[in-house]
């Protein structure tokens, strides 16, 4: 094999090759074995090489590879809509599939301008996302993302959003507030903000359910979200879920937003909808925004060369039938609570370990210089990557993040195990990164 032409994430170091992939395990052309914990970003939610779906995407490549959505429908699409749609709750019930996340987030920012402008609603251009917040790496979703390292190179060309408080009570909740009034506060600075730029100005609120990347695994608390969609509601701003890393049954139901019961009026998806046997992503919207532009233009004026691919609609069709049928989305329950009383026995009372959060098998450490104060570690020290070093040496991927904090200081880890990972490898992964923290930290 030769690496002399393709451009890696680092130019400094050319990766381990992969190779093969057995369940929970990545092997390496040298045949190591890596325990997968964290699904490359939070994607491999069956783990590697499923049967079931492999055969699915051999099969449709064999009847069908390629079509353009301009000419054609399929049914792996038709049917994965359909699975969407009865996985969804309320009226969310109509399905544009992308190749990504980041062409998701795009599709959604799109289509809520369209809306507003099928409506005769022209002046409503404005978005507003949350600081400490990622919703992709193409421009437009970078520009709706709060993480400042990530836009920071490309800012000139980005569009611009307003930023909201992140729901963050760890870092940002008063002394002995509790997590209903926090909730409310946090919330508020939404409605702040949307008084700020002009109520009928706004066209759309973005925010992850459950933040992933760039804080690492962090819930909204009780009634916050329900608050927030009180706010879009009476100023007619749509209220945009991204649910690209902790949807698709990653927290235990398929939207996360599910458990707060709050539905949006227009859902992202990717990562874990394929599961990595192919790229696609999905935007979900309610009957009320399809009808808009069915009544209006009849038509989304957006379009991708690989929308609704065949073989990824078949690939994710078969990985949602095999949560189904296999009764995955109650594992995700029961392993998420079995990994966090892991987690919290063996890290619990660790004095560089300040929080151990998530929902369902999305959960994260936060690294601390010091637990009292909750003071993070000295940006330059790069506690997460030297996590994530350690840590494969020991045959163990996690998805380490820094800026936790603020965008520039803070470190946290990021574990995102399959929905069908056992007691055993959940024993199996805490052990390993307890040697891995024990290895790195000072205490």
């Amino acid at each position: 094999m030769t690496a002399e032409h393709i451009l890696h994430r680092s130019t400094s170091a050319r990766p381990p090759a992969a190779v093969r992939g057995e369940g929970i395990y990545v092997i390496d052309s040298d045949g190591r074995r890596y325990v997968d914990a964290c699904g490359g970003a939070a994607v491999s939610c069956l783990g590697h090489g499923n049967r079931t779906v492999i055969d699915a995407i051999a099969e449709q490549s064999a009847k069908l590879e390629f079509v353009h959505t301009g000419f054609f429908t399929t049914d792996p699409a038709e049917e994965l809509a359909a699975v969407i749609a009865d996985l969804c709750p309320g009226s969310l019930d109509r399905v544009w599939f992308t190749s990504s996340g980041s062409e998701a987030t795009e599709a959604a920012l799109k289509l809520a301008r369209q809306y507003h402008l099928e409506r005769g609603d022209s002046r409503r251009s404005k978005v507003i996302a949350r600081r400490l917040s990622y919703h992709g790496n193409t421009l437009g979703a970078l520009a709706a993302g709060g993480s400042i390292w990530r836009r920071k190179p490309y800012e000139p060309l980005l569009i611009d959003v307003a930023l909201a408080d992140p729901c963050f009570k760890y870092r940002f909740a008063e002394t002995g507030e509790s997590a209903e009034a926090y909730g409310q506060r946090a919330a508020d600075s939404l409605e702040r903000e949307i008084q700020r730029l002009g109520p009928d100005t706004v066209m759309a609120f973005i925010a992850e359910t459950v933040v992933g990347a760039t804080a690492g695994a962090v819930p909204p608390v009780a009634g916050y979200l329900q608050r927030v969609r009180e706010i879009c509601n009476r100023h007619g701003v749509l209220l945009i879920l991204d649910e690209v890393m902790c949807g698709s049954g990653r927290t235990g139901t398929f939207l996360s937003c599910e458990q707060n019961g709050v539905v949006p009026d227009i859902a992202t998806l990717g990562k874990g909808l394929g599961g990595g046997y192919q790229p696609i992503g999905a935007v979900v919207c309610t009957k009320d925004v399809y009808d808009t532009i069915a009544r209006g233009s009849g038509a989304l004026k957006h379009g991708q060369t690989y929308n609704a691919h065949p073989v990824g609609c078949a690939a994710a069709l078969a990985v949602q039938r095999v949560i189904g049928e296999e009764g995955l989305l109650n594992r995700v329950e029961v392993a998420g609570t079995r990994l966090r009383e892991l987690m919290a026995a063996r890290f619990g009372n660790h004095p560089n370990v300040g929080d151990i959060r998530g929902r369902g098998l999305l959960l994260a450490l936060e690294l601390v210089a010091d637990r009292g104060t909750k003071a993070p570690f000295d940006p330059q020290l790069a506690m997460h990557q030297r996590a994530k070093s350690d840590a494969f040496s020991r045959g163990l991927l996690i998805y380490p993040g820094g800026g936790t904090v603020d965008g520039r200081s803070g470190d946290h880890i990021l574990l995102a195990a399959p929905y069908n990972v056992t007691d055993n490898e959940l024993e199996m992964i805490v052990d390993l990164l307890g040697q891995t923290l024990d290895a790195i930290l000072p205490s």
